[in-house]
């Protein structure tokens, strides 16, 4: 056995499955909490930018979101590794692809010339999606290695 596998933070694939909810769902705790901050800061009536939003969340998750977590899904549950790098929940491109959507986050949530409002009700339909995603792990996940079925198309 090479010096690289022995020091390389191998965990078993279902393990892979929750660290990648936790992650979508840690980005889903930071989102909404800025949208909670933006919100309660600048609207009149909050409830209506959180209905937008949640209404904005359906579409965004499922054309968005779902197809990203069902690709990476499957990715981990056809890992030819008994025991995956912990980091291999995503491949280069998730990890590219998840740096450019921080990055973007930071500058939006940053960038005076959208209103805040504006921001805050977006940021409810990212945060929502997120979490759905965190949950569609999970679900997938349990669906796959419990009742050994693989994720709906």
């Amino acid at each position: 056995m090479s010096l690289w596998q022995k020091l390389k933070p191998g965990v078993p694939r279902q393990v892979l499955v929750i660290v990648g909810a936790a992650l979508w769902g840690f980005a889903a705790y930071r989102i909404l909490k800025l949208s909670y901050i933006e919100i309660g800061h600048n609207a009149l009536h909050v409830w209506i930018n959180y209905l937008v939003g949640a209404l904005g969340f359906l579409p965004f998750y499922w054309f968005v979101f779902r197809k990203v977590s069902k690709r990476y899904i499957l990715r981990i549950i056809n890992l030819k590794q008994d025991k995956p790098c912990v980091f291999a929940f995503f491949d280069i491109r998730g990890y590219v692809l998840m740096s450019f959507m921080i990055s973007m986050g930071i500058l939006i949530s940053h960038w005076p010339v959208i209103p805040e409002l504006y921001k805050g009700t977006f940021f409810v339909s990212l945060g929502l999606s997120l979490l759905a995603s965190a949950i569609y792990y999970l679900y997938a996940g349990f669906r796959y290695y419990i009742l050994l079925k693989l994720p709906d198309e």
